[in-house]
């Protein structure tokens, strides 16, 4: 049991680690965060973030620390792919902007063995 709990750890930082490093890659690119970990009943919203052209932007972050499992986008299946749609409906229908340009972005974040990572950003895939 414990040795699960250190596993779900590892995977939770890892995961967080993969956030901060695509919501600092979109902020230098002048993309705001309107929100991070949003999350309802059905399921959680990575990253909410405003394009300087309007557009909000919901960003599904996968992260990976080796390609044992496939590269880190691969794992977003049709049904994930569905849950972010629904997920997007509902936080704009939240946040009063249920008819607000907007897009579902995907990044992945595959960690390499000396500490550094490198950055697959997919914008407007669904």
């Amino acid at each position: 049991m414990a040795e699960n709990n250190k596993l779900e750890g590892k995977n939770y930082a890892l995961g967080k680690f993969g956030e901060d490093v695509i919501a600092n890659f979109l902020d230098h690119r002048g993309v705001y965060i309107l929100e991070r970990n949003w999350r309802i009943k059905e399921g959680e919203i990575d990253i909410v973030a405003l394009y300087p052209n309007g557009t909000v932007a919901f960003v599904e972050v996968k992260t990976r620390s080796s390609l044992a499992f496939g590269q880190p986008l691969e794992s977003i299946t049709p049904a994930k792919a569905a849950r972010l749609q629904r997920l997007s409906l509902a936080w704009r229908a939240c946040h009063s902007r249920r008819w607000s340009n907007f897009q579902i972005d995907c990044a992945g974040v595959l960690m390499q063995k000396d500490g550094s990572h490198i950055i697959e950003y997919r914008a407007n895939v669904l």
